[in-house]
């Protein structure tokens, strides 16, 4: 479960308030006297779509959303449960076309339904339009806000983790590095000396005049040598190798790395163990070969069978892991981006062996080759060693954070396109969150302004020109009259408007007795 995702207690809990929160106007609206016919069914109803829209809300946020809308058309008091569905539809939806269409819908649907059927005044029309902007598409894209919000943050938090990452990596590169070049003057400079001392020693052995014992002490002196120098060649291969005293525990032996495999649940079985005849180098390989194949089985093919063979023939040793079809897949993680295996590979390639993997027989195999007098190849003053990892996955040991020859891992770029983006559509939400009920407004206004003075308008000069005890029928007027100021329509007074913007207000009060003009003002506005 995401950790910042509630359990789901605390979810029920929170959508039983919510269902509590929108059901109270319409339930107080519903056992308020007086109750109309069927009352309690309407009610019974409407608590049941609300509850319905609640349920919804967090899988199908725009269904939940019309399904308040559309409960509005039958109790106008679900017009306090748009507000919060908008805003969670804004909040929980991925994208925004489909709601934004939505909207769309049901704007055109109202505008039809009331000014091409019902016939509605403009005024009116206006009100719902501007309830729709303000308590539906206002509220849905604050919620889009909060959302670009939680996901700038959540980037930058990637972005920071990656930083960290890369941080972490130069040091190991460094570190890495270091160990290298300690190693090249050991091999450049102590193996040339041990390589001249076994001469010289060569040379007194083979000399003439040198006495038995002596003969026999040069030719001790010339075997230690030759050892001092396998023990700086092992040495010098664990320098080059990377975290090479965290990855194989002291003295643990392929037979008991397969042990512990099949203890963890793997299915695995080993045809031979001649770990301890290995030179150290040479068994170091074969471990991290065997290590790395197997917990990558574990992850990519949990469940399948594996068979670990490590044959000794000649002068080399072949270890070969592989692994049948998995059963049900790979397990839930990050991809895998191939780094891993050219990690594996070229660690081998410093023991002086050669490594193959690739599909096999609907499943997978890894098989490594590695001689048996293993000398570690030189690496050069400027290259960073490979780090560990496990055919392209990471898992435990790895520095993750390295890729392949010691390079930063492209997460840490990624991470930053992500939070630039994430800014961008944060700042791009605030602008829409903001911008976009003004516009909308102003199209509406734009809309509304023809429609509410279209035959209405009275300018002031004709108005002027109007003379008192006039017959109605010779003035003039236009024949259409604005709707009148609430609570200020006494009878025989007829209201027109000059055409004030943007709602086009009454600004003239004609009154008539017995057909003719008998006072004419200007509305106060």
């Amino acid at each position: 479960m995401d950790a910042r995702t509630p359990p789901p207690g605390r979810r029920r809990a929170g959508d039983l308030l919510l269902w509590a929160v929108v059901a109270a106007p319409v339930a107080y609206a519903g056992l308020t006297p007086p109750w109309p016919r069927h009352a309690l069914p309407l009610l019974a109803a409407s608590l049941a779509l609300l509850g319905l829209a609640v349920a919804l809300g967090r899988r199908w946020p725009l269904a939940a959303l019309l399904a308040v809308v559309l409960g509005s058309l039958v109790d106008g008091n679900f017009v306090f449960a748009i507000p919060v569905f908008s805003y969670l539809a804004g909040r929980r939806s991925a994208g925004a076309g489909r709601v934004a269409a939505g909207f769309g819908a049901v704007a055109v649907a109202g505008t039809a339904l009331n000014l091409g059927l019902l016939g509605t005044n403009p005024a009116t029309w206006f009100l719902l339009a501007s309830v729709l902007l303000f308590a539906g598409v206002f509220p849905w894209l604050l919620g889009r806000l909060r959302r670009q919000q939680r996901a700038l943050a959540e980037a930058g938090e990637r972005h920071a983790e990656a930083e960290e990452r890369e941080r972490r990596a130069a040091v190991e590169r460094v570190r890495l590095r270091e160990r290298a070049r300690i190693a090249q003057d050991m091999h450049d400079s102590l193996g040339h000396d041990l390589s001249l001392i076994a001469l010289r020693a060569a040379a007194l052995e083979l000399a003439a005049d040198l006495p038995p014992a002596h003969r026999v002490a040069a030719g001790e002196l010339r075997a230690s040598v030759a050892t001092a120098t396998e023990r700086l060649h092992d040495v010098i291969g664990v320098l080059r190798e990377e975290r090479a005293g965290s990855l194989r525990p002291p003295g643990e032996s392929v037979a008991e790395l397969v042990d512990g495999a099949r203890d963890a649940g793997l299915a695995v079985e080993l045809r031979a163990d001649p770990d301890g005849d290995l030179p150290p180098l040479v068994a170091h390989a074969v471990h991290r070969v065997v290590r790395e194949a197997l917990t990558n089985a574990a992850r990519y093919a949990p469940g399948a069978p594996v068979t670990v063979t490590v044959d000794r023939t000649g002068g080399e040793v072949a270890v070969s892991v592989v692994n049948g079809r998995a059963p049900a897949g790979p397990l839930p993680g990050p991809a895998s981006h191939g780094s891993g295996l050219l990690a594996l590979r070229e660690r081998v390639r410093l023991a002086g062996g050669v490594l193959d993997a690739g599909p096999r027989n609907a499943g997978f195999a890894v098989t490594a080759r590695l001689p048996l007098a293993a000398t570690p190849v030189p690496v050069a003053d400027d290259a960073s060693p490979v780090p560990p990892g496990g055919m392209g996955a990471p898992h435990e040991g790895d520095p993750d954070d390295v890729g392949p020859g010691g390079a930063p891992d492209h997460r840490a770029g990624e991470a930053a396109r992500r939070l630039r983006e994430a800014r961008r559509r944060a700042r791009r939400s605030l602008l829409v969150a903001f911008g976009a009920p003004a516009g909308l407004a102003l199209v509406l206004a734009l809309v509304y302004y023809p429609l509410a003075t279209a035959g209405a308008v009275l300018d002031r000069s004709g108005f002027e020109r109007l003379r008192l005890g006039e017959e109605r029928d010779a003035l003039g007027l236009p024949r259409r009259q604005a709707d009148p100021p609430a609570g200020a329509a006494p009878a025989g007074c007829e209201f027109y408007t000059d055409g004030n913007f943007p709602f086009a207000e009454p600004a003239w009060r004609l009154c008539f007795t017995d057909g003719r003009l008998v006072s004419k003002e200007r509305i106060a506005q």
